[in-house]
């Protein structure tokens, strides 16, 4: 099924208006003629392939919607995009595989612009046990991981907090890329039933580390397991693949979280 691109100056105005700009701010912030750029809209000029790019980076343009841009525009796109496993990007997961290995013993994984799990360290492991099997098979989404009621979420003690922080990282997510896959994924995780007793469930962490990490206390057995997770991503990337790329990385949030953890007795949920 060919894909149907809207023509650029369609496009430019779309995201414009995305991002929330009237073409004044467009054009005083790209240092255009607000005249140019309202001809470029209508279609009554053809921008350059550097105009679009320069318009691209001002309107911060995700990397892959800039090769489509660029399409409409008539030129050839020139962002790649590679999967991890080509060979031209053996450095890049040289990279990944070392900054996960090193955060050990404590859990991380990689994931994709869709919130699938590209990598992960051993200590990710205890996050699965008790998972459904239909939730592991590859793809393996981490956002459904958590929230299902067939995945993590029956462990989780804070769930409506940890729910709330992850529906806001997909909302801020969908209006930076307007991603179709992601809205379907907002669509699905929010039709997800609550698990029992979410609603008398651990207030988490609050004050000064509130809204920039995110705070997850799994029931085991042995107790409470309190966590709390951040997010990297790469700088200044070229290549679509790496440009959507993200580091999740978990950390203990209180001693005794960090001594089970540190000596891998990783406690059996219920």
């Amino acid at each position: 099924m060919t894909t149907i691109i809207p023509p650029v100056g369609a496009l430019l105005r779309e995201w414009r208006q995305r991002r929330r700009m009237s073409q004044l701010d467009l054009a005083f912030e790209a240092d255009v003629s607000s005249r140019h750029l309202s001809f470029v809209e209508t279609g009554r000029a053809q921008p350059s392939r550097e105009m679009l790019l320069h318009l691209a980076q001002h309107l911060d343009v995700p990397l892959r919607e800039r090769n489509t841009l660029l399409t409409a525009g008539g030129f050839a796109p020139v962002f790649p995009e590679r999967p991890l496993t080509d060979p031209a990007m053996d450095a890049v997961r040289a990279v990944v595989d070392l900054v996960l290995a090193g955060h050990e013993p404590f859990p991380a994984l990689a994931i994709d612009r869709h919130w699938n799990m590209v990598a992960s360290n051993s200590s990710i492991a205890f996050l699965l046990t008790g998972v459904d099997e239909s939730l592991l098979h590859p793809p393996v989404n981490v956002l459904r991981l958590a929230l299902h009621p067939n995945g993590l979420a029956p462990r989780i003690a804070n769930y409506r907090q940890c729910r709330t922080h992850l529906t806001a990282r997909l909302r801020q997510q969908i209006a930076a890329t307007a991603d179709g896959q992601l809205m379907e994924l907002m669509e699905e995780t929010s039709a997800y039933p609550e698990p029992p007793g979410a609603a008398n469930g651990m207030a988490g962490v609050e004050g000064e580390y509130a809204g920039i990490v995110m705070p997850m206390q799994i029931v085991t057995d042995d107790g409470i397991l309190s966590l709390f997770s951040t997010t990297t991503v790469f700088g200044s990337p070229l290549d679509i693949t790496l440009s959507e790329l993200a580091i999740e990385a978990f950390f203990p949030a209180d001693a005794r979280s960090g001594e089970m953890l540190r000596g891998r007795t990783i406690p059996t949920p219920k």
